[in-house]
């Protein structure tokens, strides 16, 4: 019984971060992070999950080091996590709809304080993973190309 609930329990949060994941790739959030989380969870139950993990992690890898290689990305990916506050706070704060707003009052923020605390949470998450990519990469040529050497290494193994 155990072991069908725990196969259960992993199938769900599995599906669910990978299912988040890909619409967060598209909304305010960390999408590829939920993605990579959603695989892992599933890699525990599914061969063909299993393959794909470490493909994964080090295409995020990738993307983590091309992110903070130059000055203007650096500055874009630290002007997306404050402009992420910035929309998280006027849906904390919920401002009165505007007499211009033509949608049905649904459309006026919708998701409410939990909208907002969500896009504050995923900007403080944004910047932790940016210092970490710039600690780790930022103008260390030799951790980019090792990088690119397990990717390649990757490729030939799948």
């Amino acid at each position: 019984m155990k072991s069908a609930a725990r196969r259960v329990t992993l199938e769900v949060v599995g599906w669910t971060l990978l299912v988040a994941g890909v619409a967060a790739l598209v909304l305010p959030g960390p999408g590829l992070l939920m993605v990579f989380a959603g695989m892992a969870v599933l890699s525990q139950q599914y061969d063909w999950a299993e393959r794909r993990v470490e493909p994964l992690r080090l295409r995020a890898m990738r993307a983590a080091a091309y992110g903070v290689a130059k000055p203007h990305r650096l500055v874009a990916s630290l002007l997306g996590v404050v402009w992420m506050w910035g929309w998280g706070v006027v849906w904390i704060l919920a401002p009165a709809q505007p007499s211009w707003w033509t949608l049905p009052d649904r459309f006026w923020l919708p998701g409410g304080f939990a909208a907002g605390v969500s896009l504050v949470a995923s900007g403080f998450l944004a910047l932790a993973l940016i210092v970490w990519s710039y600690r780790k990469f930022h103008g260390d040529s030799d951790a980019v190309a090792e990088l690119e050497r397990e990717i390649a290494h990757a490729d030939d193994a799948a």
